[in-house]
């Protein structure tokens, strides 16, 4: 939900700069996904997991909510879709099957930074403390489930810790491919209805936006 919504407040700024929208109606998109992105609006969000394929519901379950927030901003009442419209601005240029996609890299990427390589460096820590505990406890080697070369426990554990220390700069590369949001698919539905330029603008403007989620969050 909070990557859908970077999507939506990067959307919201790039329209604003190529005069798509109004710059009072993107200030207020964006207002309203700041707080979606805290948390503030949680309640707002009940719907399962499961649906179909593309993630539409979602998308505009997401739509919805920044649109009513944005339009309370505003000093609107909820529901009127006027003068912020779930579709028409909140969604404007974008297409579920590019914007799901998007956001699960965008997760993926701010939680393997803020979770799983700190987790993983804990793990590796307290794994080189049982490395050096079990060096003399001597054990029975064991291969294809026979009896085999005699190893400390020591050994064994220092087995594991390799691979976690292995595995920390594999995830570190590809938390930064993740950081490259599907654009290309986005750019292929704003084709319909931008020219050339606006198209060139809001790709390059997303991207650019990508490259400070983490800041956003933090």
């Amino acid at each position: 939900i909070k990557s859908i919504a970077i999507i939506k407040r990067s959307a919201a700024i790039v329209h604003a700069k190529d005069k798509l929208i109004e710059g009072k109606i993107s200030k207020a998109i964006i207002k309203a996904s700041d707080e979606v992105i805290k948390g503030k609006l949680d309640e707002n969000f009940p719907l399962k997991v499961w649906q179909t394929g593309s993630g539409t519901q979602t998308n505009m379950n997401v739509n919805e909510v920044i649109a009513n927030r944005a339009i309370e901003i505003l000093g609107g009442k909820r529901g009127t879709k006027k003068p912020v419209h779930p579709n028409d601005h909140v969604n404007k240029s974008q297409s579920t099957n590019d914007v799901f996609p998007t956001a699960m890299h965008i997760a993926i990427a701010i939680e393997t930074k803020n979770k799983l390589l700190p987790s993983l460096k804990l793990l590796d820590q307290e794994l080189k403390k049982k490395t050096s505990k079990f060096r003399n406890i001597i054990k029975v080697g064991r291969t294809h489930l026979q009896d085999a070369t005699p190893l400390s426990l020591g050994q064994e554990f220092s087995g594991y810790q390799s691979q976690i220390e292995d595995s920390k700069p594999k995830l570190s590369l590809v938390s930064s491919s993740k950081s490259w949001i599907q654009s290309v698919g986005l750019i292929l539905v704003v084709l319909i209805s931008l020219g050339f330029f606006s198209r060139m603008l809001l790709s390059a403007m997303i991207v650019q936006r990508q490259s400070k989620i983490d800041n956003l969050i933090n």
